[in-house]
């Protein structure tokens, strides 16, 4: 019995024509990449040679710069911080000598005072003692020599013998043209027949300083200096100048 096909109807393909197109969409995967992909994975797996390695390079490259530039920054950073250090060490170094000098300065200061109000001198340069401390005489009211004399011709200088305050001034009776200082240990020194006084009640004097000229007015025989060291500026208070002036480094 003969079959024949029914109209309209499809069709399945036959195997020649199904072969062919499988081909064709194999070759079609093999052109976009995927059956290249799974036929040679080694060779998919390189991207082409002219956009993977310039992308490696420009990345190594800013890489580099970037690590270039922070290496740089980390060393200005050190530099800075070394040259803060250095600088303020110098000005520490600085402080601490300008305050060594002020502190040798003043101690300089201090000694220089203290050598100046130390400072004692004799009352007449070069001369020697004519009379000395007690001698006894009817001259002397009190029966003895209560200070001691200095030979010195008349107009000779006379000098405060340290640092002191004058405190009188004028004619002293038998002492004649006389000078009492206030010395800054708390003594009084007083130089007697002068025959001119150069310093005023109130002046501050210094050792060595001309305070009159020597001479021969009150009770005398001659012209010299009187000298005389006490405890306080009024007469009888008297102690022994020799020793006085010894005692400040005096060598009389």
């Amino acid at each position: 019995m003969a079959f024949t096909r029914a109209p309209g109807k499809h069709r399945r393909a036959d195997r020649s024509k199904r072969t062919t197109t499988g081909a064709v969409g194999v070759a079609a995967l093999a052109t976009t990449g995927v059956v290249g992909t799974l036929a040679a994975p080694a060779f998919a797996a390189e991207p082409p040679a002219s956009v993977g390695q310039t992308g490696l390079l420009k990345a190594a490259g800013i890489g580099e710069s970037v690590a270039a530039r922070i290496d740089a920054q980390a060393l200005a950073q050190e530099k800075a911080a070394a040259r803060k250090e250095a600088e303020e060490a110098a000005r520490k170094e600085a402080a601490e000598q300008a305050k060594r000098a002020h502190e040798a300065k003043e101690r300089a200061a201090r000694e220089a005072e203290r050598k100046r109000l130390n400072t004692f001198v004799a009352p007449i340069a070069g001369s020697y003692v004519s009379t000395g401390y007690q001698a006894s005489s009817s001259l002397w009211s009190s029966g003895s020599h209560t200070g001691i004399d200095f030979h010195a011709a008349t107009g000779t200088s006379v000098h405060a013998v340290g640092v002191g305050t004058v405190v009188e001034t004028g004619w002293g009776g038998a002492y004649g043209n006389q000078i009492v200082i206030k010395m800054n240990d708390g003594t009084f020194t007083q130089y007697g027949h002068l025959s001119s006084i150069g310093v005023t009640v109130g002046q501050q004097v210094t050792a060595g300083q001309q305070i009159g000229l020597s001479g021969a007015t009150g009770n005398v025989t001659g012209p010299h200096l009187h000298f005389e060291a006490r405890t306080s500026p009024e007469y009888g208070s008297d102690i022994d100048p020799v020793a006085y002036l010894r005692g400040h480094g005096v060598n009389v």
